[in-house]
């Protein structure tokens, strides 16, 4: 058994936000994969069902991302689990929008979900790394995260969240090299290797007989009129 952890905030109001993509990752999953319904569970909202030949939980902590390893931590403890049986779906500052990196261990980079993971349960759990990009400053982060994706970004994150669906019985298996491939296949398809055929020349004109100059006899070369004395 596996339990995937989506970081969010819980409420209409941040359901949009940057830092909800975890929410978003794992609410694709459950509806494509036909998870059962979400129920209230952990401090959180729980769905269960099958990736592959894996049981997998999809947890949902609404204990506000700064509280987010509270969540993580009762839920891995009722099962029994290990953290190397956790994955965490989270938001990217540091990668662009619309890429995906997987990693295990590490630190949070100041990541206030992922630190809160850290205190509960240790670091020794898998991170699906959701790009979001930088606003550039520091000082405008808190904001950043806390702001709906704008309309432009639909179409790139919509795509995402597809790729991550594809590639998610891969991923419970512990391929992640599949399933990273199933999320560029949706971010990043390849182009055609086909090379288009270049248009065919038109045909060349034929040479139209050369016209008659009307010039009599002085036109007529002298070959021309020794033939004509044999005929």
């Amino acid at each position: 058994m596996q339990i995937f952890v989506g970081l969010g905030n819980p409420g209409t109001k941040y359901a949009g936000n940057r830092h909800n993509i975890g929410f978003m990752a794992l609410d694709r999953i459950a509806e494509d994969h036909g998870f059962g319904p979400w129920k209230a569970k952990f401090q959180g909202q729980l769905a269960e069902g099958r990736l592959g030949s894996e049981k997998v939980l999809l947890l949902k902590p609404e204990t506000f991302m700064n509280l987010s390893g509270q969540s993580v931590g009762e839920a891995m403890r009722f099962y029994k689990l290990e953290p190397g049986d956790v994955t965490v779906f989270h938001d990217e500052l540091d990668l662009a929008p619309g890429k995906c990196k997987v990693k295990t261990g590490g630190g949070h980079a100041g990541h206030n979900g992922l630190r809160s993971i850290h205190a509960h349960i240790g670091e020794a759990y898998r991170r699906v790394r959701l790009g979001i990009g930088h606003p550039g400053r520091k000082e405008l982060v808190a904001a950043y995260v806390l702001h709906d994706f704008h309309k432009a970004d639909q179409d790139w994150l919509d795509d995402l969240l597809r790729g991550l669906s594809d590639g998610a019985p891969q991923l419970a298996a512990g391929d992640t090299a599949k399933f990273s491939n199933a999320v560029a296949l949706r971010t990043a398809p390849p182009r055609s290797s086909k090379t288009p055929e270049k248009p065919k020349p038109a045909p060349a004109a034929k040479a139209a007989p050369p016209a008659d100059t009307g010039g009599g006899e002085e036109a007529r070369n002298p070959l021309q009129r020794l033939v004509d004395k044999f005929r």
